[in-house]
């Protein structure tokens, strides 16, 4: 079993920041990409960032040099530093784990999501 909570959602204004976090817990092996995603209401669910165990970073171009991603592997949580928000950033943010638990083939996990409204 594994439970992905994630935190630091919340409504701010265009220009903004807003850091999120998304912690894993269970009998986690290794977790070899964790990233993020976001759904805007009649929209698709869309990839956000991605980041490596070894520090490799992705970015989808409309976030590029806005949002920071990074990890900490000892405490099995990604996070997602987001600035110079915009309205059409508004959206729930869900973090996506590609890991390996004890025992356990490789797969994919979600987090519960977490709303970031941007107002202008």
């Amino acid at each position: 079993q594994v439970q992905l909570v994630e935190s630091g959602g919340g409504l701010v204004q265009a220009g903004g920041s807003l850091r999120l976090s998304c912690a894993a817990s269970g009998s986690i092996f290794s977790i070899p990409v964790m990233g993020w995603y976001r759904q805007s209401p009649g929209k698709q669910r869309e990839w956000v960032a991605t980041i490596t165990s070894g520090g490799v970073t992705n970015y989808a171009d409309s976030v590029k040099g806005r949002f920071t991603i990074s990890r900490d592997n000892a405490k099995n949580t990604v996070y997602l530093q987001m600035n110079s928000l915009k309205p059409e950033d508004t959206a729930v943010y869900y973090c996506k784990f590609d890991l390996v638990l004890a025992g356990s083939p490789r797969g994919n996990y979600w987090g519960q999501g977490t709303q970031v409204i941007v107002s202008s």
